[in-house]
């Protein structure tokens, strides 16, 4: 039987990166979607929503930010990368507190960006539609204040995983993990991560 064809969406106002991640993801089997501007790409996710979506975070007008914000990327079906330069780790840590699914900085290895877009797909599918399948120790009382991504990684935490083995199984990089981490820890009150596990152990 054969596999639907995956699409990606490609934002960048640099053609060259364009250009080289388009020929790229094209001779991995992807359907590509490349736009210059925040604009272009809004008014294509409103009308259906990719795979996966490679979002620059500097760009002229919108930035990444500002249309992570627009998109509402926490509800957004699609998982979205933010790309990066190296000097540009709090700007990525604050897309993913506003839902970027995570960040891929430049320069980056074709390789590499191809296997962590396939592993963002499969995880996003994987954790769609899972209510009651908690590990041992994992309480979904905290669904009201923690985000489903946050929950995810709350439930690795609480399972016992490292940084690496949760993000290995999410999807992840294990930097992004720290990030939910902290945030988590952050809403619910928690000072370390001893803390945390009482805090949820007592919701039980």
């Amino acid at each position: 039987m054969q596999t639907a064809q995956k699409t990606i969406f490609i934002v960048d106002d640099d053609p060259a990166i364009r250009d080289a991640l388009s020929v790229v993801f094209t001779l991995e089997g992807f359907s590509v979607c490349v736009y210059s501007n925040a604009g272009d790409f809004l008014n294509a996710a409103r009308l259906g929503a990719p795979d996966c979506v490679l979002l620059d975070v500097h760009m002229p007008g919108k930035s990444g930010l500002d249309v992570l914000q627009e998109l509402g990327a926490e509800a957004f079906s699609a998982p979205v990368f933010i790309i990066s330069g190296q000097g540009d780790i709090p700007m990525a840590v604050r897309a993913i507190k506003d839902g970027a699914f995570d960040f891929i900085e430049k320069p980056f290895d074709a390789d590499t960006v191809v296997r962590r877009v396939d592993e963002a797909i499969v995880a996003a599918v994987r954790r769609a539609p899972a209510p009651d399948n908690g590990a041992p120790g994992y309480s979904g009382d905290h669904s009201g204040v923690l985000t489903p991504r946050e929950q995810d990684v709350l439930r690795e935490i609480t399972g016992g995983a490292t940084n690496k083995e949760a993000g290995r199984r999410l999807g992840i990089s294990p930097r992004t993990i720290e990030v939910h981490r902290a945030r988590i820890m952050e809403k619910l009150g928690a000072r370390n991560t001893a803390d945390l596990m009482r805090i949820v152990l007592a919701g039980e």
